[in-house]
């Protein structure tokens, strides 16, 4: 998903690099009321968790690999401005340490791995969780569902700035049926990861689970174990 310098002409490349900056700017202010003495050491292993699962390749198919993107599992941990600077900063140091994406295309990838996955993926395990049973696995499986959605909605984030400013001759039809087709089957993937660290969370800490929180308050998360 990364986006390489120059697969974008500037203008496109400048535009949402603006949309990055006002969205970080946005997500510190608002981190300021999701973070406190708990959550912050939270927020700190969740970044350090998607710096090294982005930098862990799977194959997916034809001899193309995906990684894990990371947005909605930081939002649903720590809430969605924190997940949004937990992914920022992952970037960041993936395009100065590595040259992952390149540095003039870090405005590119903040929109599409942070400002698209994060709120994509909380608002629609939020929605989840408020028709599904209390339990633990119903918000495992409502992680796993806002996950996947989540990546490919990213790959068709990706498709648009394409089509508006893409630097090579490749159609935007074949581009949208690539992007869109592997990253259905990284979004498997992703759902199942994301899935598993927040039934984990949940079953040790639940409290954490800033995605959880309010739902708690009304009504506990049971475990199986706990409903028998």
């Amino acid at each position: 998903m990364h986006v390489p310098d120059g697969f974008l002409d500037a203008p496109v490349s400048l535009a949402a690099g603006a949309v990055a900056v006002a969205g970080v700017a946005v997500a510190l202010r608002g981190a300021r009321r999701e973070l406190d003495d708990r959550t912050a050491p939270l927020a700190g292993l969740t970044a350090a968790f998607v710096f090294a699962a982005q930098m862990l390749n799977f194959p997916v198919a034809a001899g193309t690999s995906g990684h894990l993107l990371g947005g909605a599992l930081a939002a649903i941990l720590v809430g969605p401005y924190a997940g949004v600077l937990c992914v920022s900063v992952v970037l960041l140091l993936q395009a100065l340490l590595f040259a992952d994406g390149g540095v003039s295309a870090l405005g590119v990838n903040i929109t599409l791995m942070a400002l698209v996955t994060v709120p994509v993926g909380y608002v629609l395990f939020r929605a989840l969780l408020r028709v599904l049973p209390k339990t633990r696995p119903a918000a495992s499986g409502a992680a796993f569902l806002a996950a996947a959605v989540s990546v490919p909605a990213s790959a068709l984030a990706f498709t648009l700035l394409y089509a508006a400013g893409g630097t090579t001759d490749v159609p935007i039809g074949t581009v949208a049926a690539a992007m869109l087709g592997v990253h259905v089957l990284i979004g498997v993937g992703e759902g199942l990861i994301t899935a598993l660290a927040v039934s984990s969370v949940l079953a040790v800490r639940p409290d954490l689970v800033y995605g959880a929180r309010g739902l708690a308050a009304k009504a506990p998360l049971r475990t199986k174990e706990a409903a028998v």
